[in-house]
């Protein structure tokens, strides 16, 4: 299940999370966005045991978003241990994405 993180809950959420987290930066306007969610959903249901993700709207919480530079949307962001360890900019497949996670969750 993906939940939706704010400005406020992004630092307990994610930062101090005990497993790796994938945050899902978008905008509903975003064409791109709304391509990745199925997607990100399908990873988030596979790999629930492993990692946690979830979905932050740059429009509603643009403090989260510039803190990170957040230029372009989707960007996903993977966090281990409170840090970005993994960026992705853009819509891609859900092999090619796995293929940029996968290494932090062992």
């Amino acid at each position: 299940m993906v939940m939706h993180v704010s400005d406020s809950t992004f630092e307990k959420e994610v930062l101090q999370s005990s497993q790796p987290v994938l945050v899902d930066f978008y905008a509903d306007w975003c064409g791109p966005c709304r391509a990745i969610a199925p997607i990100i959903e399908e990873i988030a249901h596979e790999l629930a045991h492993r990692l946690k993700v979830v979905k932050l709207d740059v429009d509603q919480n643009p403090q989260t978003a510039m803190q990170y530079s957040v230029q372009s949307i989707p960007t996903l962001l993977l966090f281990k241990g409170g840090k970005e360890v993994e960026r992705v900019i853009g819509s891609m497949s859900k092999s090619k994405l796995l293929s940029k996670i996968e290494p932090y969750l062992r």
